[in-house]
């Protein structure tokens, strides 16, 4: 049921980098098309800095660890989100499936991947005292021992419970040469951040401080490259997801869409260049902590 590319192995086995991806990104995350282009972008920048992608779906009853560009094709918008608890449920009935960070951490834990990349980790949905909504990546990240570089938690949630949520579960949130946690889409506006890594060498040495002492997983978070302002943009497509009954997780595709459009196409550009710019950070970390080992 579970299958890791011969160049993943290889790498893995020789103690390598090796940087996982997600795949609801190419899914769900962009316009149709625009996903998988983003996703081959990603793996040529975690390549760059010297580390092996494996990028992370579910295809014909497997989860495979690590895809071709042929088996990146098929992850399109008729992909079932695949989070911890829906991996299984895809294998058995051989339905495409996308994997969130969640679902992704799963596959690290199976391989013993280390590092994963992606733009935004879920969490605690807006309005959670009238109906409850926590994503299961939160859940996967206390029991994962990696890594995940991100550009923060997705603009859509309540980031403030969301990092209490984090530091509830025991995951360490440490800012990428920032004091404060990015808001996503912008530099700053987050929490203050109590930890910050400056380098490569320093952040796996705090991965590796954290495992030591009995950790699971730690995030950290970087600025992304371009700023855009949408908190009104951000606000007026929640209302309307709520409007039209939307939740769970069809509200990531809605309101990134919406975004998208209602943003001239500039959150699109941004979101972009925040997961690839993550991608190269991740594979940057994943040769450091390869070295130190």
């Amino acid at each position: 049921m579970i299958r890791v590319a011969d160049e993943v192995a290889g790498a893995l086995a020789g103690g390598g980098a090796v940087v996982a991806l997600e795949t609801t990104l190419v899914a769900h995350g962009f316009p149709a098309g625009e996903g998988v282009a983003v996703a081959a972008e990603s793996e040529r920048a975690v390549r760059a800095a010297g580390a092996v992608p494996a990028t992370v779906g579910v295809l014909d009853g497997e989860l495979r660890i690590g895809l071709s560009p042929a088996e990146l094709e098929r992850f399109d918008e008729s992909a079932r989100k695949a989070g911890p608890a829906e991996l299984a449920a895809c294998v058995a009935r051989r339905t495409v499936g996308a994997t969130t960070v969640g679902g992704t951490l799963a596959a690290c834990r199976v391989a013993g991947i280390r590092v994963l990349a992606t733009g935004g980790i879920g969490g605690v949905h807006r309005g959670f005292a009238t109906r409850p909504d926590v994503s299961a990546d939160l859940a996967a990240l206390a029991r994962s021992p990696a890594v995940v570089v991100c550009s923060g938690v997705k603009s859509l949630l309540d980031v403030e419970a969301t990092v209490e949520a984090l530091e509830t579960l025991g995951v360490p949130l440490a800012g990428w040469r920032t004091d404060e946690l990015p808001r996503f889409y912008a530099r700053g506006g987050g929490p203050p951040l109590a930890t910050r890594v400056d380098s490569a060498d320093e952040a796996a040495r705090l991965a590796e401080a954290h495992w030591g002492v009995g950790g699971a997983g730690l995030v950290i978070a970087r600025p992304p490259d371009d700023e855009v302002d949408v908190d009104p943009l951000v606000d007026e497509a929640v209302a309307a997801a709520e409007a039209e009954g939307i939740a769970g997780g069809a509200i990531t595709p809605f309101v990134l869409a919406r975004l998208h459009m209602r943003s001239g196409g500039a959150t699109l550009r941004a979101n972009r260049g925040l997961v690839v710019g993550n991608a190269a950070l991740a594979a940057e970390l994943a040769v450091a902590l390869a070295t130190r080992r």
